[in-house]
């Protein structure tokens, strides 16, 4: 019995130690471009935007315009376009796959606390039907983000223009 014992014990001991030999690799190399963060950077607030509206801006600013259909050497400038059920974003990259600027289009989507508070502070007693989140990124002149509103009160109905920080205009 303890010659078996003794025997598990050193066939334990001799698996271990093939275990620990470990094989280099080589990888290859990796080069990692963050070409579009100023355009994240800036589309960044107090308050997050809404779930679909973030992942489709970040589907737009890490589009790999060279590895894309629709580059050829030839333009300058290229105009696409990304969809969702919720909303759209027309982006305009230049031949590097910078972008250069962006019209976002959402429709229904969460509003703001701020715009919320804003809308229920001047307008009591009014329900938010229909909103229309605006959004227009110029690599030069920075982020613009805008509200459209549609309140009804009864059979009473008003159009609003909010901008995220609840200022109205």
């Amino acid at each position: 019995m303890q010659r078996i014992l003794l025997g598990l014990f050193v066939l334990g001991l001799t698996a271990q130690s093939f275990a620990q030999i470990i094989k280099p690799i080589e990888l290859s190399e990796v080069v990692v471009y963050a070409t579009n963060y100023k355009y994240l950077h800036s589309l960044a607030s107090a308050e997050p935007a809404p779930l679909p509206v973030q992942m489709l801006e970040r589907k737009v600013a890490a589009f790999n315009l060279k590895d894309s259909e629709y580059y050829q050497d030839d333009y300058d400038l290229y105009h696409i376009n990304f969809y969702i059920p919720e909303g759209t974003i027309l982006a305009a990259y230049d031949k590097d796959g910078k972008i250069i600027r962006t019209a976002e289009r959402f429709k229904n989507v969460s509003l703001p606390k701020s715009v919320r508070n804003a809308i229920a502070d001047r307008f009591p007693g009014w329900s938010i039907t229909k909103d229309i989140y605006l959004v227009y990124y110029h690599e030069d002149k920075g982020v613009s983000k805008k509200f459209k509103i549609k309140l009804e009160n009864g059979d009473k109905v008003i159009r609003i223009k909010v901008d995220e920080k609840g200022d109205f205009f």
